[in-house]
């Protein structure tokens, strides 16, 4: 997603000089000869991803990764097409090994991939036994569980094994209840118990965030692979969430709204692994309601824990 969004950043900022180039060589058709030598390619980096671009004087070619953006001149106008390379197709075959090389020496880091784990939630004392007058809340810990796709990511490298890395995920929460209840949004905004009449086979609490980390990373090479730890703050924004109840006979009533929850939290977030398989941990130190309107008045903070595929190849 992150190459489509520079091919597509690139092609917003050479279209305008590309039309009108075509229009003055249309102009003056005839009167000179169009030399069919291509000039050489261009090459820079943009993050971590090489931009090759070749033009010549009917076409225009552009390739991040295995993607690309060719356009070419016609009698109608510029026609416009996108492309995919395969991984070892290159423009220029004889610096296959230096784009090699190059790959091999920048800074990687290890956000994009999927993540699975378990949520539950502590009291401001960091304990996880709840008061008795909100033990409503108290959660199936081997059921609540949390699901993540780091979908896009950037790395800034300040070594070859050192360096920032940020980007974007998509944060699932299942807060399931241990009782037979759910919560409901009460007068003032107040979460309070729901205690259906029938008897329940799950109830939860749901909720999506989209997150934003950036996330200092240190890579210690074992081996042909490395360890890798990193730690940072972590942003998130509220995109949805509702109930779920799930009755013996197979009924289910499922309810959207806000629930009083925050629409911003942040926290911080530290995850340790080897290659591409690590162990995340991430605690928020925003409520996972307003404050005050929470259960009994108390503030409870969201954390999760669990294991992670990346992909930063």
């Amino acid at each position: 997603m992150k190459k489509i969004g520079i091919i597509i950043l690139l092609m917003a900022l050479t279209m305008n000089g590309f039309c009108l180039k075509a229009k003055a060589e249309k102009q003056t058709e005839g009167k000179q000869e169009i030399s069919s030598d291509k000039k050489e390619p261009s090459k820079f980096l943009i993050g971590n991803d090489e931009v090759n671009i070749e033009r010549n004087d009917s076409a225009f070619n552009l390739k991040t990764g295995n993607r690309g953006l060719s356009i070419l001149e016609s009698l109608e106008g510029p026609r416009l097409s996108f492309k995919k390379y395969p991984d070892n197709n290159y423009w220029d075959n004889e610096d296959n090994d230096d784009r090699h090389i190059r790959r091999r020496n920048r800074f990687r880091g290890h956000w994009t991939g999927l993540e699975l784990g378990f949520n539950n939630y502590a009291t401001s004392a960091n304990s996880m036994v709840l008061p008795s007058d909100i033990d409503y809340m108290i959660l199936h810990s081997s059921k609540s569980t949390n699901f993540n796709i780091n979908f896009t990511q950037l790395s800034l490298g300040l070594t070859r094994h050192i360096g920032f890395v940020t980007g974007l995920g998509l944060n699932w929460n299942n807060y399931r209840f241990d009782g037979n209840n759910n919560i409901i949004k009460g007068d003032n905004g107040v979460i309070q118990v729901l205690e259906p009449s029938n008897t329940l086979e799950k109830s939860k609490l749901a909720t999506l965030f989209l997150t934003l980390p950036f996330i200092l990373e240190f890579q210690v090479p074992v081996n042909s692979n490395h360890l890798t730890i990193g730690a940072g703050p972590i942003g998130a924004i509220k995109l949805g969430s509702h109930t779920k109840m799930v009755f013996e006979d197979g009924h289910t009533i499922k309810s959207w709204g806000d629930f009083s929850l925050n629409m911003l939290r942040c926290g911080a977030t530290a995850r340790v692994g080897y290659g591409n398989f690590m162990l995340y941990g991430t605690y928020y130190k925003t409520p996972l309601f307003q404050t005050g309107k929470g259960p009994g008045d108390i503030d409870l903070y969201p954390f999760e824990i669990g294991i992670a595929l990346t992909f930063n190849d």
